[in-house]
């Protein structure tokens, strides 16, 4: 992998995690979401479906002071089969976050450091010698990605199985920016990266890892690393090509849910369904894997140069106005999920379609959170008084902002 050296020295006795957690955050009423806030979160996501070219979507949203809604609308594909809620599908860059909870976990128990350089693990990688552990996570290592240089092979051969060497090198061929941590940089190459130094530092593979620090530590039941888990029915993954004369075809959209997970690796290489998908993010937000203490969050990153100041980036997540999460386009689905640590209001949600920008399901998901925060108390609960730097009407606007289909002739 990479030319990897062999670094046995460092690989510590009983490198496994503590054992099961549970996730410290308010207990949760154990009733439905009142119908004038269900039909409000229904209509965003249709909105939404309607505006990405999505056949069907998958929905969560837990507010512990409320109630809980968890739904699937739509179809499989276009006039096809009825989506149902325990449907498996790729979770994304979620397995970023994954990957950056196996990092602390294992410098926690002295396995590696975080300031350890990347080389002391992957060689034959040139000028990555003054880049951390930590800068992977961080996404601040100034390495390039490989997706979009990529996109177009995965469409037209999805099923191929990748190297993550190939990957990295991929990304690695775009070149530098910067010196390292002092600045983000979006970088799939850099999660993969991370995914093989963590292979050899600990001798276990990244399946094995996401496994043992995170999947049986939460006891999620449908996650697992490059594979949609044995007896689940995937929720079929759709893009809509280019027509004639603008737009896209969102009638007779190519179906691509047979595509690898091995072009995700630790990077998005992750299968969820939505229960799980809450159950982490939730896990994410209130630190239940360690993130509390290690310095993880410590440094928060602008997301963009235009972004507002309370949207930044830290640790492999997404903070926006005191959620935590991640979204992300892999082929086939748009994925996101937040959680408020303090709350423990909690989104998840997944469309079927990946044509549209990333944009759209981020401001879907903050759209739910906006909604969801404003549902009104259960009986013998108060609902928190904080709230969020947008408003749900905001939100809307921006999913709807670029619709995808061809307009119908």
């Amino acid at each position: 992998m990479l030319g990897v050296l062999a670094v046995s020295a460092l690989v510590a006795v009983g490198c496994a995690p503590t054992g099961p957690v549970s996730v410290d955050t308010p207990e949760q009423v154990d009733v439905q979401l009142p119908d004038d806030t269900v039909a409000q979160l229904e209509d965003a996501v249709t909105s939404a479906m309607a505006t990405t070219g999505a056949s069907g979507a998958i929905v969560g949203v837990w507010a512990p002071w409320s109630g809980v809604w968890v739904e699937a609308l739509g179809s499989q594909t276009p006039g096809g089969a009825a989506v149902t809620a325990d449907m498996t599908f790729p979770a994304g860059r979620m397995t970023r976050a994954m990957t950056c909870d196996v990092l602390y976990q294992v410098a926690a128990a002295g396995i590696v450091r975080l300031d350890d350089s990347v080389s002391t693990y992957v060689a034959g990688v040139p000028n990555l010698s003054d880049v951390t552990l930590e800068q992977l996570c961080q996404s601040t290592s100034g390495i390039g990605a490989y997706r979009d240089r990529l996109s177009a092979e995965w469409l037209q051969n999805p099923e191929r199985t990748w190297n993550p060497r190939e990957l990295a090198g991929y990304g690695l061929g775009e070149g530098r920016s910067g010196e390292p941590g002092t600045a983000y940089r979006d970088s799939d190459a850099g999660y993969v990266l991370l995914g093989l130094a963590l292979e050899r530092a600990t001798q276990k593979s990244a399946a094995e890892l996401v496994d043992e620090y995170v999947v049986d530590r939460l006891g999620l039941a449908n996650t697992r690393f490059e594979a949609f888990p044995a007896g689940t029915t995937p929720l079929t993954g759709l893009y809509s090509p280019a027509v004639k004369g603008g737009g896209r075809d969102c009638t007779t959209p190519t179906d691509v849910t047979a595509t690898s997970f091995t072009t995700g690796y630790t990077d998005s290489g992750v299968a969820t369904d939505i229960e799980d998908l809450g159950t982490y993010v939730q896990a994410l937000a209130a630190g239940s894997l360690g993130a509390d203490g290690n310095g993880r969050f410590d440094t928060e990153w602008p997301v963009s140069s235009s972004a507002p100041s309370w949207f930044t980036i830290s640790g492999g997540t997404l903070h926006a106005g005191g959620l935590v999460g991640q979204v992300s386009s892999r082929q086939g689905y748009l994925v996101g999920g937040f959680s408020d640590p303090d709350t423990g209001l909690t989104v998840a949600f997944v469309l079927n379609n990946s044509t549209a920008k990333v944009a759209a399901a981020q401001s879907l998901g903050f759209e739910l959170a906006a909604i969801a925060s404003k549902a009104p108390a259960a009986a013998g609960q108060k609902a928190p008084e904080a709230g969020l730097p947008w408003t749900a009407e905001q939100q809307h606007a921006a999913v709807a902002e670029n619709p995808i289909c061809a307009p119908a002739e």
